[in-house]
């Protein structure tokens, strides 16, 4: 009974010895100080928990304390704002809820900021967001209202319009307590640590001249808001700038890439080793069709030779809608894998789930290849990228 016992330890110890092999193992480098993982839920509002993630991020960089702010007291205001745009210009704009980081730092300027237990915005009976309805209503309402059957707009659509959404998000407070002191929203943003004004959006696109704010031209831009402009190594040299002085970067990318993986918490861009391939492989690997290819490509079983990214391929994939403006994290840090390959590990808002509690590794040849914009404290910008940009 010993013996038995003593060979099924080892034959399960060389089973696990051998399973642990597999994969991405992570090491974590530098990383920022960050508040919790969130959890948008249903709702199309990750522009709107990274760039708040971000903002708290900032405010303890600054020597602020932890705190969490208010997700829905901004989508309820910009929605009013998109809402307005889309009705001046009869339709034609992207009536939705996605957004950018602009939306929020656009949205404490001009409505100011709460905590989260302050206004929750979750006035329709669930315990998180979701937003199928007042996607569908507030869409449903603002076209009603195009139509305008009297060619004319009334004086109370904008009032019906803020009844909608103080009907799913709640009345929006005038004055509140927290921690013993009374604020208004505008007050209260005033009272934090940062300067709201500090945070701007870089980005790298040939069809603009490099150095120079553009519209960057992408759906969720409903604001028609601006970048600034660099070649791809200073943007690259931004983040990692940010990431080496202790401020967090929030990202906005494309994860419908066949590189990304939710189960696995991965993006990547792989290409064939071919140079390490023997004779018999490299054959046999000719011999598979472009899908058994991909399929090989994108095991996710262990870290493998990455593209080399050009500022030619991240434009023709911008240009070819190949990489889309579909979601927004933040960057909090450096990590390598096991063969060390360097990769940055990123805040996600798809709540505290495995394989790494809500935290996601992206290697750097995705960040490179798959980002839209980053926003940064314009002082975390290397002083010669600042100069040329004008900032």
């Amino acid at each position: 009974m010993k013996r038995l016992t003593l060979i099924l330890i080892l034959v399960l110890g060389i089973s696990a010895q051998g399973f642990s092999q597999k994969g991405y193992k992570f090491t974590d480098g530098k990383l920022v100080r960050t508040t919790s993982v969130k959890d948008q839920s249903r709702s199309g509002t990750c522009w709107c928990y990274s760039a708040l993630s971000f903002l708290e991020n900032e405010i303890m960089r600054a020597g602020g304390e932890e705190m969490d702010l208010s997700e829905m007291w901004i989508v309820r205001n910009i929605y009013f704002e998109k809402a307005v745009k889309y009705v001046r210009l009869h339709g034609n704009l992207n009536f939705a809820v996605g957004g950018a980081a602009h939306d929020v730092t656009n949205g404490i300027r001009n409505y100011g900021i709460v905590p989260e237990e302050v206004y929750p915005g979750l006035n329709y009976g669930t315990k998180k967001p979701y937003f199928n309805e007042i996607d569908a209503v507030l869409k449903a309402y603002v076209d009603a209202i195009i139509k305008a059957p009297n060619k004319k707009l009334t004086t109370a659509w904008q009032d019906g319009l803020n009844a909608i959404l103080d009907a799913y998000f709640g009345v929006r407070p005038e004055k509140f307590t927290y921690k013993g002191k009374e604020y208004t929203p505008k007050s209260f943003a005033e009272s934090l640590p940062i300067n709201i004004d500090d945070y701007v959006s870089v980005g790298s696109f040939t069809h603009h001249p490099f150095y120079t704010e553009f519209i960057i031209e992408v759906p969720d831009n409903w604001a028609w808001d601006t970048i600034y402009n660099v070649p791809l190594d200073e943007m690259m040299a931004i983040i990692d700038n940010a990431l080496a002085n202790d401020y967090s970067v929030e990202w906005a990318t494309d994860v419908s890439e066949r590189g990304f993986s939710r189960t696995q918490a991965l993006g990547i861009v792989p290409e064939a080793d071919l140079e390490s391939m023997s004779g018999t492989e490299a054959e046999r690997w000719g011999k598979l069709s472009e899908r058994e290819k991909e399929n090989a490509l994108y095991k996710f079983d262990k870290p493998g030779k990455e593209k080399k990214i050009t500022q030619q391929m991240r434009q023709e994939a911008f240009d070819n809608y190949e990489t889309t403006d579909d979601h927004g994290m933040v960057i909090i840090g450096t990590a390598t894998d096991q063969k060390g390959n360097p990769y940055f590990k990123v805040k996600n808002s798809w709540d505290v789930i495995p394989p790494y509690d809500g935290y996601y590794y992206f290697s750097r040849p995705f960040v490179e290849y798959k980002t839209i914009s980053v926003m940064v404290n314009k002082n975390a910008i290397p002083q010669p990228i600042r100069e040329k940009l004008g900032l």
